[in-house]
């Protein structure tokens, strides 16, 4: 054997090691859940049911609450998230900025946070007796404390502030990074031609980004349509089913209600499918050829 085919076979070896890895922890497990989608039963003692899975997620009240609840998240939540994280990137992109590496940690801060952690702080924050009614009283903005936890509509915003909290500063390292990128002769001559700084933002910085834009969005998307931790560690999905989210049903499905793991796979699946149409809709939507 010469030295080349030697090397690429030691090449391959490691390549190989990588997909057997990659099939063995992520297709193999893909596959099996979508096999258990279409079966049925107790625990482990499943049979084949066909689409009768796919069927009952049409008269599941549950699941088309967990479903609405997700799908609130995402079209309030991601579109403000974005704004903002945009917003916030093109501020601290500003060469003339004080402490610029200060706020642009601070605010980067919540997205390396544990999730629990920010969740049982968010819970305390937000109860009846917590810091954020103490504030309003003291300021007189409110007569008696917000039910953040127990109201089913103060739930629901409470979450979309605690996910927004913590994602927008992981977004706006994104937008950061492209502004940096943007070669600054091209807003200084947008300004040689009387360009406002919100046109500049308009008709340069917005257009620039648009891949990255997409970007987030997508990731963002596909982010909220899993959510699961602060819904379990804030709410618990309550009051009643008012907060639950599609993976938090899944969850309830495998591990709280009787073990239904087929039906739970179904749900799962659900979750790829809208993932897809969201995606390809966002691709049409930002007019990516490639989408």
């Amino acid at each position: 054997m010469n030295i080349k085919a030697k090397t690429n076979a030691i090449s391959w070896a490691f390549i190989a090691v990588a997909v057997i890895m990659i099939c063995a922890f992520y297709f193999y497990p893909m596959i099996q859940a979508l096999i258990m989608s279409f079966q049925s039963g107790t625990g482990t003692n499943l049979s084949f049911v066909g689409i009768d899975n796919y069927t009952r997620l049409l008269t599941d009240s549950t699941f088309i609450a967990a479903l609405k609840n997700t799908f609130l998240y995402l079209i309030v939540q991601v579109p403000i998230m974005i704004v903002l994280a945009l917003f916030i990137s093109v501020l601290l992109n500003d060469k003339d900025l004080k402490l610029k590496g200060f706020f642009r940690t601070a605010i980067f801060l919540p997205a390396v946070t544990s999730l629990v952690a920010y969740s049982v702080i968010f819970k305390y924050l937000f109860g009846t007796d917590g810091l954020i009614n103490l504030m309003l009283l003291k300021l007189n903005l409110i007569a008696a404390p917000i039910q953040w936890i127990t109201d089913p509509f103060w739930a629901k915003i409470t979450i979309i502030i605690a996910i927004t909290w913590r994602w927008t500063g992981y977004n706006m390292i994104f937008y950061l990074s492209a502004l940096q990128n943007i070669d600054g002769s091209i807003y200084e001559a947008a300004r040689i031609d009387g360009a406002s700084s919100i046109t500049q933002f308009t008709r340069i910085t917005v257009p620039l980004l648009k891949p990255i834009i997409l970007f987030t969005s997508i990731t963002s998307t596909i982010g909220t349509l899993q959510l699961f931790d602060e819904v379990m560690n804030i709410t618990k999905g309550g009051p009643g089913n008012a907060t639950m989210t599609l993976s938090q049903y899944i969850y309830n499905l495998s591990f709280k209600y009787t073990p239904d793991f087929g039906y739970a796979a179904t749900v799962s699946y659900a979750i790829v499918i809208l993932i897809v149409i969201f995606s390809i809709l966002q691709f049409k939507l930002a007019g990516d050829k490639n989408g």
